[in-house]
């Protein structure tokens, strides 16, 4: 089996939107698929549930490919862009990258094309610009949050005790979704100090419509700002059961105070 994959605990809360297409994907690694064999067959039936559904639901454009097809001196995201395939390796990481390709077909799309359109105007180099890197950080560790204002508000400001004790019974509404793959991959062994990027999602947005909007929302000029809420993921109350207790929130050194001047 590909490198990890068998540590992958799919009951986690942060695993629920993704363990029905994930799960068997890592099953039929497990059975001496590839990674992209096994993404490539999820994404085939992806592809034949979206045609009988009504309205046409978005499937990924791109097909997984082993690594060995990139290129020596080739960047990623050009490869992709151009080649609409995904170079995919065995082990956690392209696996996550792979099944949020399949969950998010447009958003990561968009990141797609964002990286490509820097890459031709920069050129590839050691300085990545402010929209590449925003768009990294945002493709390996974002979480998707809809959630009430004072929630978030406290969260920009900090305020943890609020956001998470003062405000707990707030969080019943909320929707969460990590976006990132390589915060996924990382909490496949947890640790109280892994960090997300928070992303806003509009309240009442249906989760089945976060991918479109998400397409239209990334978009340069506001990834180039980083509106990113730096949050330790395993706060979220009902992703871990340590968080029950008030004092988790006084660790400062994974919940930490806002900087002063």
């Amino acid at each position: 089996m590909a490198s990890g994959l068998s540590l992958i605990d799919w009951t986690a809360p942060w695993l629920t939107p993704w363990r029905a297409t994930g799960e068997r994907m890592a099953q039929q690694v497990a059975q001496g698929q590839s990674v992209a064999e096994a993404c490539n067959g999820a994404l085939a039936t992806l592809r034949a549930l979206a045609q009988q559904a009504s309205p046409a639901k978005a499937v990924c454009h791109v097909q997984f490919v082993s690594q060995d097809n990139l290129p020596e001196g080739m960047a990623y995201e050009q490869f992709i862009f151009e080649q609409h395939a995904v170079p995919t390796r065995e082990g956690l990481h392209d696996f996550f990258n792979a099944l949020c390709w399949l969950h998010f077909p447009l958003a990561k799309q968009q990141l797609n094309q964002l990286q490509a359109a820097a890459i031709q105007s920069q050129g590839v180099g050691a300085v990545r610009g402010p929209v590449r890197d925003a768009v990294t950080v945002f493709d390996e560790n974002a979480c998707l949050l809809q959630v009430e204002d004072v929630i978030w508000d406290a969260l920009e400001r900090r305020d943890w005790q609020a956001a998470f004790v003062t405000h707990r019974g707030l969080w019943g509404s909320a929707q969460m979704q990590i976006f990132g793959h390589a915060a996924l991959e990382k909490l496949v062994a947890p640790y109280k100090a892994i960090t997300v990027h928070m992303w806003r999602v509009p309240n009442g947005l249906a989760v089945l419509d976060w991918d479109a909007w998400l397409s239209q929302d990334l978009q340069a000029d506001k990834l180039a700002l980083k509106p990113f809420l730096p949050t330790p993921v395993l706060g979220l109350p009902g992703w871990w059961p340590e968080n029950m207790a008030p004092d988790f929130y006084q660790d400062a050194q994974v919940f930490r105070l806002p900087r002063t001047a």
